[in-house]
């Protein structure tokens, strides 16, 4: 997908995504949500390609591990930086559903960022216990067996879950790949 996004915003942006203390909400996982975006896109998924793409720039561009305001900051980040873009709202409303991954139905931006966002958990085994290696780096400061015990029951939530994923599409790319990475990540936690 090809979204303009004009230079001063774009290099903001990575500047923040580029962050020293980040070890996965980095722009290789800004990368992976707009790859995860264009697969979906490809598979079929419909949504509106300009504002999810913004969103999924703006989605954790402000992030300090600990913090339980990320969204809200990157969704009024979002609204500052596109004060007068016609998509700030969408932008800055996708940005903040980002918080619970759970779109409504008929929510097709939504869903999609949503299912970008977690595409990370359908990957290959090797990618994803990178992914979780750097997770826990990130909560470095919080006790193993505190982050441990929060750890396991955040995936075994996402475990009981019918779905993952809320696309069709995404489920056929990645459920079957996620459930196992969890599963597995799980027992190595327990």
């Amino acid at each position: 997908m090809d979204v303009e996004i004009p230079e001063p915003i774009r290099a903001e942006l990575t500047r923040r995504w580029d962050e020293p203390h980040r070890r996965h909400h980095d722009l290789r996982h800004l990368r992976e949500v707009l790859a995860a975006l264009d697969a979906l896109h490809v598979a079929g998924l419909t949504f509106s390609e300009r504002p999810t793409v913004l969103a999924a720039w703006f989605h954790d561009a402000v992030y300090q591990p600990l913090s339980s305001a990320n969204e809200a900051e990157s969704a009024d980040l979002a609204r500052r930086m596109l004060h007068d873009d016609p998509d700030r709202d969408e932008v800055a409303r996708l940005v903040e559903s980002t918080l619970t991954h759970d779109p409504a139905a008929d929510d097709a931006n939504g869903i999609a960022l949503s299912d970008a966002d977690l595409s990370v958990l359908g990957a290959d085994a090797a990618r994803y216990d990178e992914y979780a290696a750097n997770v826990r780096q990130e909560y470095h400061r919080v006790p193993d067996p505190l982050f441990r015990r929060k750890r396991r029951e955040l995936l075994a939530e996402f475990l009981s879950r019918e779905h993952l994923f809320v696309s069709l599409p995404a489920r056929a790319l990645w459920e079957s790949a996620a459930r196992a990475n969890l599963a597995r990540e799980i027992e190595h936690l327990s």
